[in-house]
C-alpha cells in the first residue's frame, strides 16, 4: 500500500478524481512538453460526462495557461483500465503532435497510467485488515502504530497540518452563506444548521453540530475552497465532522486525534488497494462509504476500543453502504453528495456505540466487505457511476426538459 499522505491530499474542490487528478496530470504533461505550441485533451467515460460540472476543463486550461487548450468530450466512450480516462496531446508550431499521454484518475487525486507509472511508491508489506490486525495483536501495538512503524518520520507534521485544514474548512464553512456555484443555485446551510443546533440540548445538540461540521466542509469543496481528501473531495466531510465532534463534546486532544488520522488512513489504504475510492469505478459505496469507514474506526479508537472493536466499526462503516450509487444532479458535487457527508457522519458515530458494546467479534471481516465493495461496484451499470445519467440526475434532467 501507499503512504496514508495519498489518502489525505491537501487541495481544492470540488472533485479529487476530475480536478484534482486532471490538474496533477496536466502538470506532469507540461513538464515534459514546456515548448508546445498548443494542448488537446480528450475526456473519456465520466471524466467527460461531469467533467464540465467538476471544473475539469477549467482545472487543466489553468495549468496549461497561456499555452491555448482543446477539449474533445467523449462521454460513451469508456477505456479499459478505468472510467475516468484522458488524452494529453502536444501540439508543435507546424500542427504536428510530438507528445500523447494517457492517464488515469483513479480516485483521491491520483493518477497513473498504462505503463503503470504511479506518483508514489508502496511502503507497507500489507494489503489487508487480517494481516494487519495480525501484526497489532503479535506485537501489543495500534493500528496507528503499524502506521508509524512504515511511514517516514515527518508523518507527524504532515497529518498535524492535515488536521489544521480540515478545521480551517470547517470554521469558514460554519461563517458563509449564499448560494453554492453552479445551475442548481443549492443553498449552503451550514450556518443555519449550527445556529439552530446550538439551540437544542444534549443529544439534539450534538447530532445537529456534527451535521453543521459536515455540511460546513462539504460545502467548501462544492464552493472550490481549500479542503482535504479523506478519502476524496466528494467525502471530504465525514472524517472532520466526526474529529471536530469528538474535540469538542468528548475534549480530545489534537495529540490523539492525529492518531486516529493515521489508523484511518491505514482503513482508506485498504480499499484503495483492494477496491477502489473513485466513484466512477464502484459508485458512492467508494467514496462516502470508504469515508464513514475511516471515521467509524478514528471515533471508536478515540473512544478507547481494541483493535478488534476500531475493524468492527470501519466494517460496519462500508457495509451499510453497498450499492451506494454516484448520480450528481446537474454533474455537481452537492446533491445528493452535501447531504450524505452529513448522514455518514452519524452513522459512523452510531457504529461506534455499536462496536463499544460488542467485544469486537463478527461474522464478515472488514476485508470481505471491501471484496465485496469492488465486486458489488463494478456490477453497477455505468449510468450509477458518477456519469449524471441515471438515477437522481436523471430525474433532474427530465424535470428541466419539461420546463
Amino acid at each position: 500500500m501507499e503512504s496514508i499522505r495519498e489518502i489525505y491530499k491537501i487541495g481544492y474542490g470540488p472533485s479529487s478524481s476530475h480536478t484534482m487528478g486532471p490538474k496533477k496530470a496536466a502538470e506532469l504533461f507540461l513538464k515534459k512538453n514546456t515548448n508546445a505550441a498548443s494542448f488537446r485533451v480528450t475526456l473519456y467515460g465520466s471524466l467527460a460526462a461531469t467533467g464540465k460540472g467538476h471544473l475539469t476543463d477549467l482545472a487543466i486550461a489553468n495549468t496549461f495557461s497561456p499555452i491555448p487548450v482543446e477539449f474533445i468530450w467523449n462521454p460513451t466512450i469508456f477505456l479499459p483500465f478505468h472510467p475516468n480516462a484522458l488524452t494529453f496531446e502536444a501540439v508543435g508550431m507546424d500542427a504536428v503532435i510530438s507528445d500523447v499521454w494517457t492517464a488515469y484518475s483513479v480516485g483521491g487525486g491520483t493518477i497513473v497510467d498504462d505503463n503503470h507509472f504511479a506518483e508514489t511508491k508502496l511502503i507497507y508489506p500489507d494489503a489487508g485488515m487480517d494481516n494487519i490486525l495480525k501484526w497489532c495483536y503479535q506485537s501489543g501495538k495500534s493500528i496507528w502504530e503499524y502506521a508509524v512503524e512504515y511511514e517516514s518520520p515527518d508523518i507527524w507534521d504532515y497529518l498535524n497540518e492535515v488536521w489544521k485544514v480540515m478545521q480551517n474548512a470547517i470554521l469558514r464553512g460554519l461563517d458563509t452563506e449564499g448560494p453554492l456555484p453552479g445551475e442548481l443555485h443549492y443553498p449552503r446551510k451550514a450556518s443555519a444548521y449550527y445556529v439552530k443546533a446550538r439551540n437544542f440540548k444534549s443529544s439534539m445538540k450534538k447530532r445537529g453540530m456534527v451535521y453543521a461540521y459536515a455540511l460546513a466542509v462539504s460545502e467548501e469543496n462544492a464552493s472550490g475552497g481549500l479542503i482535504v481528501t479523506a478519502p476524496t473531495c466528494g467525502a471530504c466531510g465525514v472524517m472532520p465532522s466526526v474529529l471536530y465532534h469528538m474535540k469538542k463534546f468528548q475534549k480530545i486532544s489534537d495529540k490523539k486525534i492525529l492518531k486516529a488520522l493515521a489508523t484511518a488512513g491505514i482503513i482508506g489504504n485498504v480499499v484503495k488497494k483492494n477496491a477502489s475510492i473513485s466513484g466512477a469505478d464502484v459508485g458512492c459505496q467508494g467514496e462516502v462509504g470508504t469515508a464513514c469507514a475511516m471515521a467509524s474506526a478514528a471515533a471508536t479508537q478515540l473512544s478507547g476500543g481494541s483493535i478488534f472493536q476500531v475493524e468492527y466499526a470501519a466494517e460496519m462503516g462500508l457495509e451499510h453502504h453497498l450499492g451506494l450509487t454516484c448520480d450528481p444532479v446537474a454533474g455537481l458535487v452537492q446533491v445528493p453528495c452535501i447531504e450524505r457527508n452529513a448522514f455518514a457522519a452519524a452513522r459512523a458515530l452510531n457504529h461506534t456505540n455499536y462496536a463499544m458494546l460488542s467485544d469486537g467479534r463478527h461474522l464478515i471481516s472488514f476485508d470481505k466487505v471491501v471484496q465485496t465493495m469492488a465486486q458489488t461496484g463494478h456490477d453497477l451499470p455505468n449510468l450509477y457511476k458518477e456519469t449524471s445519467k441515471g438515477g437522481l440526475a436523471h430525474f433532474h434532467g427530465l424535470k428541466k426538459t419539461k420546463r
